[in-house]
């Protein structure tokens, strides 16, 4: 029941941003130019079917300042369990069921995406990166690394097939021994964004959720 609770809890923080202190240096090596993703009225979903009692798990873009995007996102929460733990989290508010996330920092370039705000910020993805090349996580001896790049359409999202590239992010530490949590893996495309992440635990099983943009990269 633990190991369910923690990966419904992140997956609501990672699809509304993770909602973790803010980073204190909003400097960047990310290059590209703004992408539409990181625009004002751009939102972010995932399944709307419910998980133990989670669902519709949204964010939406509310500001853009030199780059950097504001993210406010909610989530509807049933489960009493799950709700208790959210509600320790000081960036969360809580409303009946629905759960609130205020003012979450990102970058969107047409080169890749950036997190200033969660559990680990740092690069998530360059779109262009190939297999081998890696980011660091501030705050963290671990880094993000691209595990393979499609050369055919073979990823399915939505109604279609693309391509992406697999970049897996391994969980140490206090992180993993207080979790279960071993390793976070993100799927993402040029044109779409971040596609889908998935959260793999010590015992190797795994849960998945994909992730759709209202807008995209042209």
């Amino acid at each position: 029941m633990k190991k369910i609770i923690f990966c419904l809890s992140a997956a609501l923080l990672i699809i509304i941003s993770m909602s973790c202190k803010k980073s204190d240096d909003e400097s960047t090596n990310l290059e590209g130019d703004q992408s539409p993703m990181g625009q004002v009225g751009t939102t972010i979903s995932s399944s709307s079917i419910a998980i133990a009692g989670v669902s519709d798990f949204n964010g939406t873009v509310v500001a853009l300042n030199n780059g950097v995007s504001s993210y406010n996102g909610s989530a509807v929460v049933t489960n009493a369990v799950i709700k208790n733990m959210l509600s320790n989290v000081p960036q969360l508010t809580i409303k009946g069921d629905t759960v609130f996330a205020k003012d979450i920092q990102a970058r969107s370039t047409t080169e890749g995406i950036e997190v200033f705000s969660g559990l680990r910020p740092g690069i998530m993805v360059v779109y262009g990166a190939g297999a081998g090349e890696s980011w660091p996580i501030e705050g963290s001896s671990d880094k993000r690394t691209v595990i393979s790049k499609s050369t055919d359409n073979d990823y399915p999202y939505g109604f279609m097939f693309i391509k992406v590239s697999q970049i897996d992010e391994p969980v140490t530490g206090a992180l993993k021994s207080t979790t279960g949590l071993s390793k976070i893996t993100y799927w993402a495309n040029h044109r779409f964004g971040l596609v889908g992440v998935q959260f793999e635990f010590s015992d190797g099983s795994t849960t998945k959720f994909p992730l759709y943009t209202s807008t995209e990269n042209k």
